[in-house]
């Protein structure tokens, strides 16, 4: 991670400390200005990443991200062609998906070695906190560069991360062939609320994705690209995408915990931030279409989707 990026997400960092927005416009100037005469393409690490996801947000998404649906996880389990496998983990953030990996039955027992790959310092100390087991080992990486020796690993996973490899996925995908075994899977798998299940989820959604500022979000497809590179085209069978829809329990808590972890919504400044808490509480009050578990506590059914991809290495 280059010296320059350090030094625009430290100052991303201070900014989301300001609460007053008088000195919030002001130092967010400042901010911009400095950003503006930093080499920040330099780098491989998406800036609305490394600013989104810096220090200070970590614990929130550790707490508020969903964890995966049980069948996905077997889908990606029955993938792999090792009874024992060698897995690298790209982007595993805090270890939502790599815990989950761990405890669902089909990995249980059949887990060789895992190596988690992720480039910010904060993800790994939160990850180094909540993943205790002995067959597991981190280092910092990104998509073009994994570490590990060629033809090692018998999978490549990715959870709720590749997206960020936009517009770079020619080297990604020579990288993941480099370290796969003849025959190894790379596995990329996201969740993402379905707005098509019920009316209160798409309010949601219109309500703060409206703030992505562009970044190359895992709905808009834009990852898509991988399929149509050299790299990938050179060394991966056709890929293989499954879907599936199914629903979390949630409440007001979640939902707005939730949408405070997304990386566009930790940038924004405390006045408008509030301003996307207070519609979401509107949103839910509503309930266009929500679904109650249980109301008195406060529950309700939480709609999503789950899509995996299989690549197999040829």
């Amino acid at each position: 991670m280059s010296f320059s990026l350090s030094r625009a997400r430290a100052s991303s960092v201070l900014l989301r400390r300001i609460n007053s927005p008088r000195l919030y416009s002001r130092a967010t100037r400042v901010h911009n200005r400095y950003l503006s005469n930093t080499p920040i393409m330099s780098t491989p690490i998406h800036e609305m990443a490394a600013t989104g996801f810096g220090t200070g947000t970590n614990e929130l998404y550790d707490r508020a991200r969903p964890s995966y649906r049980p069948e996905a996880i077997a889908h990606i389990r029955s993938a792999i062609p090792a009874e024992q496998a060698d897995i690298i983990e790209v982007g595993s953030g805090t270890g939502i998906f790599t815990r989950a990996l761990l405890a669902h039955p089909s990995f249980k027992s059949s887990v060789k070695s895992l190596v988690a790959v992720e480039p910010s310092e904060g993800m790994r100390a939160q990850f180094a906190k909540t993943v205790k087991d002995e067959r597991v080992s981190q280092r910092e990486g990104h998509f073009s560069s994994i570490g590990g020796e060629d033809s090692s690993v018998d999978a490549v996973i990715i959870a709720q991360a590749f997206h960020w490899a936009h517009p770079n996925y020619d080297a990604p995908a020579r990288e993941f062939a480099r370290v796969l075994k003849p025959g190894g899977v790379l596995a990329l798998i996201w969740n993402l609320e379905d707005r098509e299940a019920a009316g209160w989820v798409a309010q949601l959604r219109d309500a703060y994705e409206q703030y992505e500022k562009g970044a190359p979000q895992f709905r808009h497809g834009l990852w898509r690209a991988l399929y149509d590179t050299e790299g990938y085209k050179d060394n991966f069978a056709p890929p293989e995408e499954e879907t599936w829809a199914w629903a979390l329990e949630g409440s007001l808590d979640i939902v707005k915990d939730r949408a405070q972890s997304k990386s566009y919504v930790a940038v924004l400044d405390p006045e408008t931030k509030a301003g996307v808490v207070k519609k979401l509480e509107e949103i839910v009050a509503k309930g266009d279409g929500l679904k109650w578990i249980d109301k008195e506590k406060g529950t309700f059914e939480y709609p999503y989707k789950t899509l995996v991809v299989i690549a197999r290495k040829k």
